[in-house]
């Protein structure tokens, strides 16, 4: 956390803070199942506009299906920000989403493959993980979680 977040935000701007997020991206509700449906078909589009393979294309909606389901799952529902990425001629997306559901107390223990706390495979989070090129997390226990993706065009 950074010196320069008020400790009375709310998780969301807590979360934004932490992970350096610029405050341009697209947003998107994950309230329902048609939500995660929804962020599928953009994400999706936004891959094929970047020209990413089609197994590329793959692994990042199914790493976004995953982490959507688990927004709301675990979560209690939440959000998810869009923002397209370039550096030099390099394009990618991130994808960061942001619950204020109880949080992960053992984050190690999370992704670990295996594991679930709600009786489901235990891949979501280790598998989203394996699908993209870049992961991270960021939760407090009792406030909630982010969790940001990032894939790149080969």
């Amino acid at each position: 956390m950074t010196d320069s977040v008020d400790s009375d935000a709310s998780f969301t701007k807590k979360a934004f803070a932490a992970a350096n997020v610029i405050f341009d991206a697209t947003a998107l509700p994950l309230r329902s199942d048609e939500h995660v449906v929804g962020l599928r078909r953009v994400v999706r589009d936004r891959a094929i506009d970047m020209k990413l393979s089609l197994v590329d294309q793959t692994k990042l909606v199914t790493a976004a299906s995953e982490l959507a389901r688990n927004t709301l799952k675990y979560g209690g529902g939440g959000e998810v920000y869009i923002r397209d990425l370039s550096d030099g001629l390099a394009r990618g997306i991130r994808l960061m989403f942001i619950d204020e559901g109880p949080g992960i107390v053992d984050v190690a223990q999370a992704l670990t493959d295996g594991y679930t706390s709600g009786g489901g495979l235990g891949l979501g989070l280790g598998g989203s993980k394996r699908l993209v090129d870049k992961f991270e997390i960021f939760t407090i226990a009792g406030e909630g979680t982010a969790v940001s993706i990032e894939k790149w065009k080969r």
